[in-house]
């Protein structure tokens, strides 16, 4: 199979225990550079925060990204408002193939 020009990449991020008062502080900037990443050389194509199941505060983040290279959405994730606040507990970063819902070409 040949690889996409662009591959996708799932990005899933869990926040610390205590950091819903860091991301709320830095959430406008985060999404502010989530709707300009394709300065940074990647698209996200979606995104948004995970929520706690009893009372949906957010939690985490998923994001559906496209670019060239895995290290290419390394680097813009480590650029993160959340990431320099130290809203993560872990991040991974997965190349996923879009199946169901593709948008079009």
């Amino acid at each position: 199979m040949a690889q996409a020009p662009h591959p996708y990449f799932a990005v899933w991020a869990t926040d610390r225990a205590d950091a819903l008062e860091r991301r709320t502080r830095v959430r406008e900037e985060h999404r502010r550079r989530l709707r300009d990443a394709h300065e940074c050389g990647v698209l996200v194509l979606h995104g948004g925060p995970t929520l706690e199941a009893q009372d949906q505060h957010m939690n985490g983040t998923l994001l559906i990204v496209q670019a060239a290279t895995l290290q290419a959405v390394q680097q813009f994730i480590e650029g993160d408002p959340y990431v320099r606040e130290g809203v993560y507990d872990s991040v991974v970063i997965r190349p996923w193939a879009w199946g169901l819902g593709r948008p079009p070409a």
